[in-house]
C-alpha cells in the first residue's frame, strides 16, 4: 500500500498538534502500513510540531516499530528457554524454509508474511510456540508449522 495523502490525513486529523500523541500516530501509521514510511514520518512529526530526529529516535528505540515493509501476517517465534529445549529452533527453521526466508529473520517477496525471534511469549507450558498476528499457537511441531503457513496464506 502506498503511502496517500488521505490515508495519513484520515490518521493525523484524530490527533492535535502537540508531541504527546507521537507515539500514538506512529502506531497507527504502523497498523495502516505495516511499517513507518519515511513519507509518514515527516507528515507526522511536521502535523505535530516534533522534530523529524525525534520521531526517528522514537520509531527505533522501540521495537514494536518497523521501519522496513513488513509482511501482512506477523509471525514471532518464541525462542526462551522452554521453548528452545522443546524444539523452538526447528519450528523457527520450517517457517524459514517454507516462506524462502533466507535471513535469520525477514519478511517474504510479496509481503505476505513477516518472521521474527522473540525472548518469550509468556506461554511455557504450551511450549514451542509462536505467534502469528494476534493468536498465539502452542505445542508447535514442524508439521503443525507448515499448516499455520497454508491456513493464513487463505485469510
Amino acid at each position: 500500500m502506498s503511502v496517500t495523502f488521505s490515508a495519513l490525513e484520515n490518521i493525523l486529523e484524530r490527533y492535535p498538534p502537540s508531541s504527546e500523541h507521537l507515539i500514538s500516530a506512529l502506531q497507527d501509521v504502523q497498523a495502516k502500513f505495516n511499517y513507518i514510511p519515511p513519507a509518514a514520518m515527516t507528515a507526522v512529526c511536521e502535523h505535530l510540531g516534533v522534530p523529524l530526529s525525534r520521531g526517528w529516535a522514537v520509531s527505533t528505540f522501540y521495537k514494536a516499530f518497523s521501519l522496513e515493509p513488513r509482511g501482512e501476517h506477523d509471525i514471532a517465534v518464541c525462542m526462551g528457554t522452554a521453548c528452545h529445549v522443546r524444539g523452538g529452533r526447528n519450528v523457527y527453521d520450517k517457517f524459514r524454509r517454507d516462506l524462502g526466508i533466507e535471513d535469520q529473520e525477514g519478511t517474504t517477496r510479496d509481503l505476505t508474511f513477516s518472521l521474527r525471534q522473540v525472548r518469550c511469549l509468556g506461554c511455557c507450558s504450551m511450549a514451542p510456540v509462536a505467534q502469528v498476528d494476534e493468536e498465539i499457537h502452542g505445542n508447535l511441531s514442524q508439521r503443525k508449522a507448515g499448516s499455520l503457513i497454508k491456513l493464513y496464506r487463505k485469510r
